[in-house]
């Protein structure tokens, strides 16, 4: 049967998209959503997947779970809160296999079975604060004031934060306060409970390896915790606790006999946790916030907020980084089995999708809008789709060609080929050996000298600077006052020579007054004709020029130093000294 979303394949334009058939796009699809509100799967067990999407809607309203086959609305259910997360996952061996989907909503896990819902699971209530429970206990019985109960909630927050407050107490310190007293009477006789939200989700094979496996739900939750919920029962098989709050999980193993859950957290590390973890320290700095992570093989590919996507172990040792065009908005693995190739996925925010095997760039797709979300998989009866949804949006499916093969490096040149030579290091010498042994064995007295040198150095150049302060020897002034800039030039062949002085305030709006330039040089060796220059008034931002002219009376083949010196008029001490080395008289004057 042919795919309906196949019916008008169309060759792409781009060189980089020339590998991908344009399927199916829909710009005014009004779809909201982002990576991990995606999935593919065969929900009817007919062998023809189909696309499900949690749409985020408005943000506030108009939540749904929708449900496409091909390029049509299969079916739609409405979602009470904004989703962060859906999966599909078998939760039993009954015939047909077909799975069931978990959306991640709030507090609650909804599962749907056919499509239809199925379960609500509520994560274990958190433990109220006991100064809040009382305050709104004596609310109830109308112990005290409205103006009471609100200081009284707002020294509660300063001490627990937001976090460790009730919804009820959250919502009521942000309202205005014509609407208090209906918030209180409407509320206050309704249990009071503390309930964090979901995070991330994803699953975890239960006892056996196989695709077709009963999986459990692993979620991470607002809360810095981890829960691994039974498929069956939906209770808690195992709680973890991290130091951060986890955005994004990846998992692998099984739960009934060894696995490993490694979490990219909001503090910008990962954690990696396994079944037996009591203290988990951070495994990975990633040195920013994560916005996507997919795991391929043994590594973990993780794409930052500073244009990075980096990759790691599982045991968190660094392989890689690669620098990006543009911030990264999503990743997204790419699997395809029938050439046994793994990539990765990067959307950007210059409109564009990256495809980065390993290290290298292999292919680059063009999109008219930023991508927020996509999915690469089996799609109907196509192995290889890639789903896009774009910031306004548009859906965008595109198909692999079977005929597409992609190469390492075949967009960005890598290192050299000499590169991977191997260098003919000579063996070690008994000279080599001998020094080795004398630094290992007189590393401290080496450490010694050098930190010993290393001050000395520093408290030279110290002394110099102060020196030259002192004695004003620097072309700009040190004054904030009156900061001006000093430059001198010096043209001619000899005797005779021309000497050009360039003054600028710096300041941005102080204009500079009463001030003169003077000479100190050698009356043996030079003549000046102008030894003292007044200069009346320095405009902000301008520069002014003066030159006198200097003339050389000895001949025999030397050359001295003249210091140029700008001196207020009522002071003795230059603010400014520049130190020019006059070039040798290379001629006579000119009768």
């Amino acid at each position: 049967m042919e795919d309906k979303f196949r019916d008008k394949p169309q060759k792409s334009q781009s060189d980089g998209d020339s590998k991908w058939l344009d399927a199916h796009s829909d710009p005014l699809a009004a779809l909201y959503s982002f990576t991990q509100c995606m999935t593919l799967a065969d929900l009817h067990g007919d062998g023809e997947h189909k696309l499900v999407i949690a749409d985020l809607g408005t943000g506030a309203y108009n939540m749904k779970l929708k449900v496409y086959k091909g390029t049509s609305l299969m079916s739609e259910n409405t979602i009470i809160d904004l989703p962060t997360g859906v999966v599909t996952f078998l939760m039993d061996t009954d015939e047909p296999r077909t799975p069931a989907i978990a959306v991640a909503s709030g507090s609650y896990i909804y599962i749907y079975k056919n499509i239809r819902p199925y379960f609500k699971f509520t994560l274990p209530p958190l433990p109220v604060n006991a100064t809040e429970k009382d305050i709104w206990d004596q609310v109830r019985e109308d112990k005290i004031d409205i103006k009471t109960v609100k200081e009284l909630l707002d020294g509660i927050r300063s001490e627990v934060t937001e976090s460790g407050l009730t919804t009820r107490t959250q919502r009521f310190l942000m309202l205005a306060p014509g609407d208090v007293e209906e918030f209180v009477s409407q509320h206050k006789h309704s249990p009071l409970k503390r309930q964090t939200v979901i995070t991330c989700l994803d699953t975890l094979r239960k006892s056996m390896a196989d695709d077709d496996a009963v999986s459990c739900l692993v979620l991470g939750s607002e809360n810095r915790e981890i829960y691994v919920l039974d498929p069956e029962a939906f209770t808690v098989l195992s709680m973890l606790q991290i130091p951060s709050v986890p955005v994004f999980l990846s998992v692998s193993g099984l739960f009934d006999v060894e696995f490993r859950i490694i979490a990219a957290c909001r503090d910008g590390n990962l954690y990696t946790v396994k079944r037996d973890t009591t203290v988990v320290k951070p495994s990975a700095e990633l040195n920013t916030q994560p916005v996507g992570m997919v795991r391929i093989n043994k590594n973990v590919v993780v794409g930052c907020m500073d244009q990075t996507l980096r990759c790691y172990t599982t045991k968190g040792k660094k392989l890689w980084t690669v620098q990006t065009p543009a911030p990264i908005t999503t990743i997204e693995l790419m699997d395809h089995q029938r050439h046994g190739f793994k990539a990765v996925l990067v959307a950007l925010t210059n409109c564009q999708v990256h495809l980065y095997k390993d290290k290298y760039l292999v292919n680059v797709i063009t999109t008219d809008s930023v991508i927020t979300g996509m999915k690469f998989g089996r799609y109907g009866r196509e192995d290889s789709t890639l789903i896009m949804i774009n910031k306004g949006g548009g859906l965008l499916i595109k198909i692999l060609k079977r005929t597409a093969q992609f190469e390492e490096g075949a967009m960005v040149a890598g290192p050299p080929p000499a590169q991977a030579l191997k260098l003919n290091v000579p063996k070690k010498t008994k000279l080599f050996v001998d020094q080795t042994m004398r630094e290992r064995e007189s590393s401290v007295v080496m450490h010694r000298m050098f930190q010993h040198d290393l001050y000395r150095l520093r408290l030279n150049t110290a002394k110099s600077y102060v020196s030259s302060l002192e004695s004003s020897l620097n072309p700009i002034s040190s004054s904030l006052s009156e900061p001006v800039k000093l430059s001198a030039q010096v043209q001619g062949m000899g005797p005779s020579f021309r000497m050009n002085i360039q003054l600028t305030n710096t300041s941005k709006s102080t204009p500079s007054r009463n001030w003169f330039l003077s000479f100190q040089y050698s009356e043996a060796i030079y003549k000046l004709e102008k030894y003292y220059i007044p200069v009346s008034i320095l405009l902000p931002g301008l520069t002014y020029s003066f030159e006198t002219r200097i003339e050389c009376l000895t001949d025999k083949g030397i050359s001295d130093q003249i210091k140029v010196m700008l001196i207020k008029e009522d002071s003795t001490i230059p603010v400014i000294t520049a130190v020019i080395s006059m070039p040798v008289s290379e001629g006579q004057e000119l009768a």
